[in-house]
């Protein structure tokens, strides 16, 4: 049987309304097991919304919320792995995990199961949530990385937080004063606003900082007016973004607003001389679609693919 223990939530914060950060402390008298950046922990709610599976006319599966004899919704546990945003070290000194969660939506249009609870309960004082008690994962840098030179993150959406967690892990073990990997990190994220670009200013000044070397490249999807005059941030999606960097036509048309570009303290030119094909790979997590066009990209580019694939 799994080792289920409850934390608290704290520090919730909403970046939309389908979007937050949030950090857990682990139940009390206990702490979480070490871990490397990348990882993932299994979170789990008891009051989740039911489903069962059912098969259309079509002959396809389909998953509907499951009612009662009375026609109430079911309700019960549901147990989901999210990749860990926090960097180790600051478990390590500090004790939470962070996350950065999206309330999903089902095809049918319904609220994912655990993140409706989750996204219910999250900002209220006190508010818990369970957790399988090990961090596990092979989706790490010496998993994925190991004697390249180059390492490409590319993270849709909420897909950023285990590359948040390695940057930053990366940067602070930079600025303890010893020799980097001489590794050129590169990371492209993009979501729809810039309200939803979870951690860019840290990772602005990450970049700036020069411990290490890294290039941010941010991009929003659904720009405003503000936005497009934003020198921090290209537009357009993950995949148009790096398949504007390497010369590709976008995937979709997205009309004018949205044509891909990049931040003004980068060029393509820039970004494709950090990626020699020999020594390069690409990371990437978050919406499956769009992984299988960043898959379709590196192969096009004779470039090593490796993804978040639990």
């Amino acid at each position: 049987m799994p080792d289920v223990k409850v934390g608290t939530i704290e520090s919730w914060q909403n970046l939309s309304p389908i979007l937050a950060t949030f950090r857990l402390r682990p139940a009390a008298g206990s702490r979480f097991p070490d871990y490397e950046a990348g990882q993932y922990i299994a979170l789990r709610r008891e009051d989740c919304r039911l489903t069962r599976r059912i098969v259309g006319a079509d002959g396809l599966p389909r998953y509907v919320t499951d009612h009662d004899e009375s026609g109430a919704v079911r309700h019960g546990p549901v147990t989901h792995s999210y990749s860990v945003a926090s960097a180790p070290f600051e478990t390590a000194e500090s004790g939470y995990l962070e996350f950065y969660v999206v309330l999903e939506a089902d095809e049918l249009g319904e609220p994912g199961r655990l993140t409706e609870s989750m996204f219910r309960i999250g900002p209220a004082p006190g508010g818990t949530l369970a957790y399988v008690n090990r961090i596990v994962g092979d989706f790490t840098l010496v998993k994925r990385t190991h004697g390249l030179r180059s390492v490409l993150f590319v993270g849709t959406g909420t897909g950023l937080a285990p590359f948040r967690s390695m940057i930053k892990e990366l940067d602070f073990k930079a600025s303890g004063g010893g020799a980097t990997d001489g590794v050129r990190y590169t990371l492209i994220h993009a979501n729809r606003s810039r309200e939803e670009l979870a951690y860019h200013e840290e990772l602005l000044e990450i970049e700036a900082a020069g411990r290490f070397d890294f290039v941010y490249v941010a991009s929003v999807s659904r720009p405003t007016s503000r936005d497009l005059v934003d020198p921090t941030l290209g537009r357009g999606r993950a995949n148009n973004v790096l398949r504007y960097v390497f010369g590709m036509p976008p995937r979709e048309q997205q009309g004018a607003a949205t044509e891909p570009a990049l931040p003004r303290h980068v060029t393509a030119d820039d970004v494709r001389r950090r990626l020699d094909p020999a020594c390069t790979v690409i990371l990437t997590c978050g919406n499956p679609a769009l992984m299988a066009d960043i898959e379709f990209i590196a192969r096009s580019n004779q470039i090593r693919f490796e993804k978040e694939d639990w």
